[in-house]
């Protein structure tokens, strides 16, 4: 029922005019911002966000919002190509249709807003399966596209099995899927799109390199570092810095101010405003950390800081600082999703790079030293959709968004990912 009605409502929402989905975009931006608080408690209640830093993660969903309301359609306009004579020539971007996208847990609201602003603003329309143990989230971001005016069927929930996902994907209905999630669901999410010629956008893992040159400002990086790794999220975050590359001069500071910064930091309950680091969302995560980190150390790893279980009720485990790290360790080789800082020494550039690269994964990377054409010089060898320097990854509506290697292909944000979901149309009129 709730494809047929999808289908139903694209041919009427495809015919709207730019300005029109743009009111409606601006409202559901307002509505976000409006009940940042309410909704910031639900992800709290499903999957322990801190509500320190959960009503802004709903400020920035409303941004995303904006940002496609005054844009599309401009980033939409058709083309103009030369042509001689006798002809008119342009490109035109139509909608698809529907879009399923399959969500994470991990930021239960950015991620589904950033689809589906620029897939609806393109004249598409959504469904939403998300993660299982953030429902009452799935049931609020579809009232907020109800409550901001839009139709009733251009975005809904549906709570779906994992073997019901792809029944869904493969119903002529549905024309693409994006998805962020684990490389294992990505890989069967694309499986099945494949085989139906369906598009798909996959936004997978990461093993984020911060590489720190040995004429970085130390004290910035370590200071960045300590977000970059907690993510407001306690590191359960694709983006989040999980390789910390040291110039061996500097490690020993490096390594030093990162401690100090993480023991900053308060524990606790995350309905609690001042607290900055809350639970991991499963026992079962808890327990992979725990293993990594047990294993690490067993190799060789040496613990700086943290490095064990907390003994309070929930599953909470402190910020790690691990120093003498080699490859061959699980805190080398694998994604960490928690709060754990690995400190991997290099010699020289040449070897940074290459631990940088020394992963499946080519999400996010970031680099600090006060070089800038030192910088420009080694952004071409890092193999990421990302790379900052001097700053920590992140996110941003005006940027594309994305990874290579195993962490995924395809755009989100910016022009770029809105025409991951529309029919780039060559146009050719004879006169």
């Amino acid at each position: 029922m709730k494809l047929a009605k999808s289908a139903k409502a694209f041919e009427s929402w495809r015919k709207t005019s730019f300005a029109e989905r743009a009111k409606l975009m601006r409202a559901l931006g307002e509505y976000l911002r409006t009940h940042a608080e309410e909704l910031s408690a639900l992800q709290t209640l499903e999957m322990g966000k801190t509500m320190k830093s959960g009503p802004a993660g709903l400020v920035k969903c409303a941004a995303v919002c904006d940002y496609y309301a005054g844009n599309t359609e401009k980033i939409l306009a058709q083309e103009k190509i030369e042509g001689d004579n006798s002809e008119e020539r342009y490109v035109q971007f139509d909608p698809l249709g529907a879009v399923l996208a399959v969500m994470p847990w991990n930021f239960p609201f950015w991620q589904v807003y950033r689809f589906a602003a620029p897939a609806i603003m393109a004249g598409n329309v959504g469904l939403l399966k998300h993660a299982s143990n953030v429902p009452q989230c799935a049931e609020a971001i579809e009232k907020s596209f109800i409550e901001a005016g839009f139709t009733e069927g251009v975005f809904q929930n549906l709570f779906l099995s994992v073997p019901q996902v792809e029944s869904v994907i493969r119903d002529p209905r549905v024309v693409a899927v994006t998805l962020t999630g684990s490389e294992r669901a990505g890989a069967s999410v694309a499986s099945i799109a494949a085989s139906e010629i369906k598009k798909a956008v996959l936004e997978l893992g990461g093993s984020d390199p911060f590489v720190v040159l040995e004429d970085a400002d130390i004290a910035r990086a370590a200071a960045t570092a300590c977000t970059a790794r907690l993510q407001a999220n306690v590191g359960q975050s694709c983006i989040s810095a999980k390789r910390f590359i040291v110039h061996k001069k500097v490690a020993k500071e490096f390594t030093g101010l990162l401690v100090k910064e993480f023991e900053k930091l308060k524990i606790g309950d995350p309905t609690d405003t001042d607290t900055d680091i809350g639970p991991l969302a499963t026992e079962h995560i808890l327990a992979e950390l725990e293993q990594q980190v047990k294993k690490s150390v067993a190799k060789g790893a040496r613990v700086v800081s943290g490095g064990a279980r907390l003994k309070m009720k929930g599953y909470f485990y402190p910020p790690t600082v691990l120093t003498k790290v080699k490859k061959g360790m699980p805190v080398y080789d694998e994604e960490v999703f928690g709060p754990v800082a690995p400190i991997i020494e290099f010699a020289n550039e040449k070897e940074a790079i290459r631990i940088a690269n020394d992963t499946p994964y080519g999400l996010g990377a970031t680099l600090f030293t006060s070089d800038m054409a030192r910088a420009k010089h080694l952004i071409p060898q890092i193999e990421a959709g990302n790379v900052f320097v001097n700053g920590m990854v992140k996110s941003d509506p005006r940027a594309p968004f994305g990874g290579v290697k195993k962490s995924g292909y395809g755009r989100e944000l910016s022009a770029y990912g809105i025409k991951e979901f529309v029919n780039i149309k060559n146009v050719c009129i004879k006169n």
